[in-house]
């Protein structure tokens, strides 16, 4: 395999640290380091083509050194649309073949891709000799659609089946393959392409961080990183909380993460409420990487109450800082926590979850067991992440023309 090319689209638009953001860089960075041959694209509807990243997109691959602070879409400054027009108008009046087409050996689609660019695809595959995969996040979309944002919700059925386009799809977890492998199958498709479970690498701290223990506090405190929106259940956890305090518990909770307009909206109300009553809740918003590892270093242990996810980074991120994580116990959240130093709840509704919160707080045991555990635990590098997909991708063949 030669040259890869990889669509950055989104990542390299904004600074926003979302799952499918840290992915997207952690991957570009695990195939950098890997010595791969990659030219990231980016689709410019502005100039209605694909084309390599610029360098000022090129600096929004770097992982963000301050607080991602602002909205999670893409934003395109004024005058790289100006240029891009220009580009697409000076295109039309030139001849055609004027322009080198991009071409590579592989194309890899780590996005969620817009549909406008999926209509594009196919002139971009005409340019690459190798397999064209795509990693598949979830389908959040279609099985939870009441906490979903609506755009989502519409937009999946087809970017579904678009991605029938590819020669090989690689889901983020088992859970993931199997969804995609269902759906597709209840559509009758009769010949999808291959779909491989390959769970994703993490950033994995040195283990000198274990030696930063809690910080002197008057009350512990409990973390919860990960966006504010319907499907993570913070309601929930909401609930749990203010059922334990006012039982008297004695602990304060955190929170890091950006906030969905539509989604998150109830529960950034809720967290007002509470913090209005006078309650030890904080949220911190998207915070910096420093400021992420500071907030693992210093808590007793991490709440991820989501009803459902592709994978659950910050769950995995938790273990590997030596913090044990109350979760889920199903899906890929169950399959993160199978490993040991979770706290894996067949429920995540407010009565399994304060359960569970006051069990750690109140059984030092049960916490240095499930701390040790994590502690043990060996998690896979985005550059082992890299070379797996790599590797899988050279198995594939070639779908159609």
């Amino acid at each position: 395999m030669t040259r890869l090319l990889i669509d950055l689209t989104h990542t390299s638009h904004t600074r926003a640290q979302t799952g499918i953001q840290r992915l997207g860089r952690s991957l570009y960075a695990g195939l950098a380091g890997r010595g791969e041959d990659l030219l990231p694209l980016t689709y410019d509807a502005y100039e209605s083509a694909w084309r390599p990243l610029r360098g000022w997109e090129k600096r929004n691959l770097a992982p963000p050194r301050g607080t991602t602070a602002g909205a999670r879409g893409a934003r395109w400054p004024l005058h790289a649309r100006i240029s891009g027009r220009l580009r697409r108008w000076l295109g039309a009046r030139s001849k055609p073949g004027r322009e080198p087409a991009i071409s590579g050996g592989a194309f890899i689609e780590p996005e969620i891709f817009s549909p406008i660019a999926g209509r594009a695809l196919p002139g971009l595959f005409a340019g690459v000799s190798g397999p064209r995969v795509a990693l598949f996040h979830d389908a959040t979309a279609l099985r939870l659609p009441e906490l979903s944002p609506a755009k989502t919700v519409a937009r999946y059925p087809a970017y579904l089946q678009e991605l029938l386009s590819f020669d090989g799809i690689a889901a983020i977890s088992e859970d993931s393959r199997a969804t995609l492998v269902d759906y597709w199958q209840w559509l009758g498709i009769a010949n999808p392409p291959p779909v491989i479970g390959l769970p994703l690498g993490i950033d994995s701290p040195a283990p000198a961080h274990y030696g930063h223990t809690v910080a002197p506090k008057a009350s512990p405190v409990i973390l919860s990183v990960g966006s504010i929106e319907g499907r993570k259940n913070h309601l929930a956890l909401f609930d749990a909380c203010e059922r334990l305090w006012e039982r008297g518990l004695r602990f304060e909770l955190r929170l890091i993460g950006l906030s969905h307009p539509q989604t998150g909206r109830a529960a950034i109300e809720r967290l007002r409420a509470l913090q209005a009553a006078g309650r030890p809740l904080f949220y911190d918003g998207p915070a910096s990487e420093a400021g992420l590892q500071d907030a693992y270093r210093t808590c007793l242990f991490t709440v991820y109450p989501s009803l459902m996810e592709g994978f659950g980074l910050p769950v995995l991120e938790s273990l590997s800082h030596g913090k044990p994580c109350i979760c889920s116990a199903h899906s890929a959240l169950g399959e993160s926590a199978r490993g040991g130093g979770c706290l894996a709840l067949e429920r995540v509704d407010a009565s399994a979850l304060a359960d569970a919160i006051a069990s750690l707080l109140s059984d030092p045991d049960r916490l240095e067991g499930l701390t040790s555990n994590a502690r043990d635990r060996t998690f896979k590098t985005w550059s082992t992440y890299a070379g797996e997909l790599v590797s899988w991708m050279a198995t594939l063949a070639r779908r159609g023309a």
